[in-house]
């Protein structure tokens, strides 16, 4: 017997050894020589993942309890030592060091150990275009962060297609009900059907093959990806199909057509249930943990307690009876956004429907409000939130992939030290649930090292050494100004700047965008000052100037504008004329810094969408439309903009030429003229020019010059402020 433990235990070494050493080789080639990789499962409180770098001779030794605990210590040492970032994109190239730094002994723990990240509109927003190299890139870097739980959503509609045909419907009825790849993440939250549809088959067949691989690596890298299970929503066909089903319609989101929700009594749900997992796990396996999410942001047919603890018990025992092993999570994000409907008497009687610790909450929305705190357990003397359900504590930071910089690091560190003291025992995880990726980085890489007992103020410091390769008391200066003074809000829908809003006079034009920051505009351009003084050759570097001068540049257009209205206020032609041209120059000047870096690129998004068409011509134009549609009217009565974004290529080309030029041009004809400006004529057909914009293709028109030329455009945008070229009286 203790042959067959040491043999076992050896082989475990040796599989978690290849894997972490598989990853470093990825990442350094033959550099990853110089790590070795020793796997620990002796260690007192085996519960508690935690990993130990030290020296051995010329190899830096990094032993861990697990394979993703020898990936945080892989990357702990290329942060603090090494000053090497691994970004989440595979664009941004990996810049080594020339000389190695030995470490003494240091050893971390984990303070939790579940961390969770994604959300379903990152599949929309951010993800919805990528293929393998993008895929494992970012596998790469959430192994190195930590995370063992990702949301795994790529591929469930080849699943879906198998059980809907088993249950009468037809392929071309099946697409059909799917939406458009950009807005699938919608529709796979019940919240709407068809639009932009009918879903390609090649795009279902290329995604099946795609999730394969996702799933492939992140299990080798020891996480646990969380698959979708069935929550309801079925197809308005299916409801035809079945008339003797128990299905009502949901309520109406954002605009959209109701869609149909199976109600979980009906003994189809369960048929259906079993259907599903049992195809997903002979496609994609299983590790017993699934996302089903009911009633997103719309209301139940019911709000009686009875009905809601009957929906949640009958979820859980479907998934059950499919794999006894299974544990349920939930996003807690419909508690917060219809918090005046799920009062304590309904959110208890949903929780507690389903046993103790089967059910995983996410609370969903933490740096703004923590739902675990408002629901503890007033009949217990200790604190647990979700009426003693586990739940993972999460930072959502970005909605609809909005480039604006947000994340107040010292303040999350507070509220997440307070939650982690003061929830006694049912908090399981930390987590991110994040819309989309965006431009401040930093924020969610020092959420996951915070777990492993990284300080705020120390991250900071190791983030502006290796954005630059070493230290420098520039950049050191530069990033402690932007955390202390910069970095102080959290995001919020449609957050964005004037320059990427609806043209209006006052205002913002429309409910997206919101144009908000409380900071001084000086002191993030004194930063961009900091870090110009001793420039590096580094694409962290040239990353980090477009990303700060560009949201310079957007805070300073809304001055443009006030400015502009008060011409016209006063028929001031000469000074409306002066603020246009202000205008121009900076939206020019704009457009071109961010056209520079293929994660600010428009026609890059563009080009990755057309991509999935192949050779076929017409699948490449229906699936740029996807793409423009997402980032620009969105699709629907009211979410034009939520996705909006300072991007090159977009910002001339939508929000110039399509919105403001116009809007200012037909404001000083007006004035030239004698008569008023018609705004509410502008409007309407302004809306018909975004829609032109949107379901016009035009095909890849990229710009994107040498990193080198960035540094000389900052150079010559910070002349421009310095002598006025963006100012108007």
């Amino acid at each position: 017997m203790l042959f067959c433990a040491l043999l076992i235990a050896t082989i475990g070494n040796c599989k978690s050894q290849q894997a972490a050493q598989q990853l470093a080789q990825r990442l350094l080639g033959e550099k990853s020589q110089l790590f070795e990789f020793a796997l620990n499962t002796n260690k007192n409180n085996p519960s508690n993942d935690f990993f130990i770098l030290s020296q051995d001779n010329e190899k830096i030794r990094i032993t861990g309890n697990n394979d993703i605990s020898l990936c945080v210590g892989l990357n702990h040492y290329l942060r603090k030592y090494a000053k090497v970032h691994v970004s989440w994109f595979d664009t941004e190239p990996l810049e080594l060091p020339k000389h190695w730094p030995k470490v003494e002994r240091e050893e971390c723990h984990a303070v939790v150990p579940e961390r969770f990240f994604l959300n379903y509109c990152t599949y929309g927003y951010t993800m919805v275009w990528w293929q393998w190299p993008q895929w494992e890139r970012f596998i790469d870097w959430m192994a190195l962060n930590g995370i063992n739980m990702p949301l795994a959503l790529t591929g469930q509609e080849a699943v879906w297609q198998e059980v809907w045909r088993e249950m009468g419907m037809t392929d071309e009825e099946i697409r059909a009900y799917f939406s458009g790849p950009a807005h699938l993440p919608w529709h796979r939250m019940a919240n709407l059907d068809g639009f932009g549809g009918p879903l390609p088959q090649s795009w279902i067949d290329g995604q099946k093959e795609l999730q394969k691989q996702i799933l492939d690596r992140e299990r080798a890298l020891g996480m646990t990806p969380v698959l979708p299970a069935f929550a309801g929503h079925v197809p308005q066909r299916f409801a035809e199909l079945h008339p003797e089903a128990d299905i009502k319609q949901l309520s109406p989101w954002c605009g959209f057509e109701p869609t149909c929700f199976l109600n979980s009594t009906d003994p189809l749900f369960a048929d259906i249930q079993r259907r599903y997992l049992s195809k997903q796990q002979a496609l994609y396996g299983t590790n017993h943990i699934y996302g089903c999410d009911p009633f997103n942001e719309m209301d139940p047919p019911s709000w009686e307690p009875d009905y809601l603890a009957d929906v949640s018990e009958n979820i859980y025992r479907s998934l059950q009876a499919v794999d006894p092993q299974a544990r349920w999570l939930q996003m807690s994000w419909v508690f917060y956004y219809k918090r005046n409907q799920w009062t304590p008497e309904r959110l208890r009687a949903y929780l507690t429907a389903v046993p103790q610790d089967s059910l995983v909450l996410l609370d969903y929305f933490c740096e703004k409000t923590e739902v675990w705190r408002n629901t503890l357990d007033s009949t217990s003397i200790s604190k647990t939130g979700f009426y003693g359900q586990p739940f993972i504590w999460c930072y959502l930071g970005n909605f609809g992939g909005n480039t604006m910089l947000v994340g107040d690091l010292y303040e999350l560190e507070k509220k997440l030290r307070s939650a982690l003291e003061e929830s006694d025992r049912n908090l399981v995880g930390i987590g991110s649930t994040l819309e989309g990726f965006d431009c401040s980085p930093q924020t969610y890489e020092f959420l996951f090292a915070s777990v492993w007992g990284t300080p705020a103020r120390d991250f900071v410091a190791q983030w502006a050494d290796m954005r630059y390769g070493k230290e420098n008391k520039n950049a050191r200066k530069a990033w402690n100004l932007l955390a202390d003074s910069v970095y102080k809000d959290w995001s919020f829908y449609g957050l964005g700047t004037q320059m990427v809003a609806r043209p209006d006079f006052e205002g913002h034009g429309t409910y997206y965008t919101k144009p908000y920051y409380s900071y001084n505009n000086d002191n993030l351009l004194q930063a961009i000052r900091l870090l110009l003084k001793k420039p590096s050759k580094r694409y962290t570097y040239s990353y980090d100037l477009v990303n700060l001068l560009s949201q310079w540049m957007g805070n300073h257009f809304m001055d443009i504008r006030n400015a502009f209205t008060q011409a016209y206020k006063n028929k001031d032609l000469e000074g409306m004329q002066q603020a246009y041209h202000a205008a121009k120059r900076l939206m020019n000047d704009a457009d071109m810094l961010l056209s520079y870096l293929p994660e600010y690129d428009f026609y890059q998004w563009i080009g990755d969408a057309r991509a999935w068409g192949g050779e076929d011509r017409e699948l490449q134009k229906y699936y740029e439309t996807q793409a423009r549609t997402l980032l620009t009217v969105w699709g629907g009565p009211v979410l034009n903009d939520y996705a909006n974004r300072l991007w090159g290529g977009l910002l001339n080309n939508y929000y110039w030429n399509i919105r403001w030029r116009p809007f200012f041009s037909e404001a000083m004809d007006a004035v030239k003229n004698g008569v008023p400006f018609d705004e509410e004529d502008f409007k309407r057909r302004l809306t018909e020019r975004e829609q032109t914009f949107a379901y016009h293709t035009w095909g890849i028109r990229h710009f994107l010059p040498h990193k080198s030329t960035v540094l000389k455009k900052a150079k010559e945008i910070l002349k421009n402020i310095d002598s006025g070229r963006y100012d108007c009286r």
